[in-house]
């Protein structure tokens, strides 16, 4: 889960900026900080690991800092950092490349390689995200990295908006998660980095077929979330929208444990389920939510939804605002006559 390396906030003030660069130095790389004023030193930075991947969420006034080629013969951890701007705005330089971001924006950039970065330079300075992962784990040899060090990715669109949702979705669920499921997280943001790039780069037959594999799945799976009202949401449908075969797209899901048909099922239902069961809905017609989920034939979403769920939606509605009704309520199964 996330934990809370450094807030500044409980430090006296005059020890901030040291402060704030001796952890990073630590848990990031060393670099040479520089607050734009010195006197309103205001940071914060909260790490989660994902199996040899770290997620790091950081706040901070407007600053600079430096990565010299001196800084990086004294200690190199040799890391790739991917980082997602969430508020204000950035700019770096590296490898003669440079780059402004504003907020949704993705950057590359390489440990390795020295940089001049800054937030700001207007209060409140800036949020964002940092993947930071061993060069050697990304699928791809450096010569196909390396001119994307210090330029700006869109992280609204395509595969960029898959990362962009995974990261802050591990920040906003990282309580959940087991030990287990975080190392599996952060090999998925380990493909769509790899896929990001080789997107950009025109290098996607590099990658590997197990990368390709389950960056193609987490795209997919994006894909069916939001189509979920389209009636012919098929298995034929979503593949010809990713230019791939039913019998691949089929053998993609297979790899995962399951099935597209029962993906677009369960995701449907989980919305019914919700709307449903929400009382600020409970006036809205059940074939109207049936719709615009997908079912546009109220005796399919019944069957669908009793067979998985043992009741029907009027029960379960029912059952959802009265919890005594809950318990009182016989689950049947499949199979069984209402």
């Amino acid at each position: 889960m996330l934990t809370t390396v450094l807030d500044t906030a409980h430090l006296p003030p005059a020890d901030r900026a040291a402060a704030w660069g001796e952890t990073t130095g630590q848990a990031l790389m060393t670099t040479r900080v520089r607050f734009l004023d010195p006197d309103r030193v205001e940071a914060r930075i909260q790490t989660m690991a994902l199996g040899p991947v770290q997620l790091s969420v950081m706040s901070y006034t407007p600053l600079s800092s430096r990565r010299t080629p001196r800084l990086i013969r004294q200690s190199d951890p040799e890391m790739y950092q991917l980082a997602l701007t969430l508020a204000g705005q950035q700019s770096i330089e590296q490898a003669r490349a440079y780059a402004s971001l504003n907020p949704g924006d993705l950057l590359l950039y390489d440990s390795s390689r020295s940089f001049t970065a800054t937030a700001g330079p207007k209060p409140p300075g800036a949020r964002a995200m940092l993947l930071q992962f061993p060069r050697h784990l990304l699928p791809l040899p450096e010569n196909a990295v390396a001119p994307l060090c210090g330029t700006a990715l869109d992280g609204r669109a395509g595969i960029g908006r898959l990362l962009h949702q995974l990261l802050t979705g591990l920040a906003d669920t990282h309580a959940d998660l087991t030990s287990a499921d975080s190392t599996r997280l952060g090999t998925t943001a380990l493909d769509l980095t790899a896929a990001l790039i080789a997107h950009h780069t025109d290098r996607q037959s590099l990658l590997p077929a197990g990368s390709r594999q389950r960056a193609m799945f987490e795209q997919i799976s994006a894909y069916i979330t939001t189509h979920l009202h389209e009636p012919d949401l098929t298995p034929g449908a979503v593949a010809a929208a990713h230019f791939i075969s039913t019998r691949y797209l089929h053998r993609i899901f297979q790899q995962h444990g399951t099935t597209v048909s029962d993906a677009v099922r369960q995701q449907r239902l989980a919305r019914c389920r919700r709307d449903l069961a929400d009382p600020s809905q409970r006036t809205v017609p059940i074939a109207v939510i049936a719709m615009r989920w997908g079912y546009p034939r109220p005796s399919d979403f019944t069957r669908a939804f009793r067979a998985a769920l043992g009741m029907t939606p009027s029960e379960y509605r029912a059952a959802s605002q009265d919890p005594d009704r809950a318990q009182r309520q016989p689950h049947r199964g499949r199979g069984q006559r209402d």
